[in-house]
């Protein structure tokens, strides 16, 4: 049931899911030392490949209790990625939306609870499978089910008020043939058959000798598929080189330079959305002419086997050096605000130029459009003209070093310094 919506570090895609931001289930007090106290385990649950997008599949989850103590109230909780949702919820379920924030990825989580007496050494599983679908943006998903008993699981402060299913509800019944499972908990990959275009965008730059002109150049993934990268994968890179007889006065945020070339951050963690986007903004100096001089913006050359458009992955950066007044740069496309375009006219602090810009203090360089039902690719213009699109990396001229999923940097502009600090938000108990 789709619920409307409101990145790695510690162990990666795993810990995303098991961190606070999902669902953690609560255990009632342990009996004083006596080995009576339940203990429950799930199983059933094994890796699901080879999914179309669109389609559904059940989860046959079986619960058993492997002490010599009734447990009186069972909880079970499914947790899937962005790419998954929920179908034919139980009444006896709800759903909750949980968007990404700090290393937490976006996610859905239905606990269910079955208020049943549950005896030791007896497999149970649900009379009716919990169904799952494939979104249009699956491609590689995680699904994660706990087991717990006693008081309910706590929900996430940080998500969307749980909504109750609205199909009957089911009980858990005794599985003659079902294995009583080894862990109160068990993570699965989930694959879909799918595809994600990562592209890149130039610019037509122009201006006489001794100008300072804008370049923008553009990062996005056009989807269909949303990409979660495995932890310790080498993520992609975006690798610029301005044209010839120029100099770099500023530089992009999250590039650091390589040689002639700059070598800048496509997101932060692992959660690569549908519709994320990253525009990088340089400030260059024209030095000298030089005939026919250009320079390139290209993705770098890890395997994308989801990624089967390569004619996209490398654009041109042209640079037409006049004779004529000081003229700026272009991004070679236009860009869109809340107030509508100015047609080439310049506009916010940071002297960007060229191109249509709007927004009430500066150019925003580009526009997010997400895709219909995904989340984490909205984007907001502030007053410096920056744009931050689903946790991806903003668009702005700042100066910095390269921000990873492995780790946060220290972003120096000016004689200031901003420290970014990644931290977990406190959660109430339920």
């Amino acid at each position: 049931m789709p619920i409307p919506p409101h990145n790695r570090r510690a162990s990666g895609a795993a810990a995303a899911l098991g961190a606070a931001g999902l669902i953690v289930l609560a255990a009632a007090p342990a009996a004083f030392g006596d080995g009576t106290a339940p203990e429950l385990v799930v199983g059933g649950i094994e890796p699901i490949h080879g999914l179309k997008p669109g389609s559904t599949f059940d989860l046959p989850v079986t619960v058993a209790n492997k002490s010599s103590g009734t447990a009186e109230k069972v909880w079970v909780s499914y947790s899937v990625t962005r790419g998954l949702d929920f179908a034919d919820v139980p009444s006896n379920c709800r759903v909750q939306h949980i968007g990404s924030y700090d290393e937490m990825l976006e996610n859905w989580t239905a606990m269910c609870a079955f208020d049943q007496a549950v005896e030791p050494g007896v497999v149970y599983t649900p009379e009716k499978p919990l169904r799952v679908k494939a979104l249009d943006r699956a491609y590689n998903d995680r699904l994660r089910v706990d087991v717990g008993r006693g008081i309910a699981p706590m929900e996430d402060e940080n998500g969307d008020p749980p909504v109750a299913g609205t199909a009957p509800a089911v009980k858990l019944v005794e599985e003659q043939a079902g294995g009583e499972g080894s862990a109160e908990r068990v993570d699965v990959s989930v694959t879909s058959v799918s595809t994600a275009d990562y592209q890149v965008t130039g610019a037509a730059l122009r201006g006489r000798v001794g100008d300072t002109v804008t370049m923008k150049v553009k990062f996005a993934n056009a989807g269909p598929a949303w990409v979660l990268e495995e932890e310790g994968e080498r993520v992609v890179q975006v690798m610029i080189t301005p044209p010839a007889g120029t100099s770099v006065v500023k530089r992009g945020q999250f590039c650091q330079a390589k040689g002639k070339t700059y070598r800048c951050g496509a997101h932060v963690g692992l959660n690569m959305t549908e519709d994320a986007r990253t525009v990088y903004i340089f400030k260059l100096k024209i030095d000298k002419r030089i005939a026919g001089a250009k320079g390139s913006i290209a993705l770098s050359t890890e395997p994308r086997p989801f990624d089967h458009n390569k004619a996209n992955d490398k654009a041109d950066i042209t640079l037409d050096v006049t004779d004529g007044g000081a003229t700026t740069g272009s991004t070679g496309g236009s860009t869109s605000g809340s107030n509508g375009s100015t047609g080439g006219s310049t506009s916010g602090s940071n002297g960007s130029t060229g191109g249509s810009t709007s927004g009430s203090n500066g150019s925003t360089g580009g526009s997010t459009d997400g895709s219909a039902g995904s989340t984490g690719g909205s984007s907001s213009t502030g007053d410096d003209g920056t744009t931050t699109n689903g946790g991806n990396l903003a668009e702005t001229g700042s100066s910095t070093l390269p921000i990873t999923g492995a780790a946060a940097a220290a972003v120096v502009t000016g004689a200031g310094t901003l420290v970014i600090v990644r931290r977990r938000r406190a959660r109430n108990l339920s």
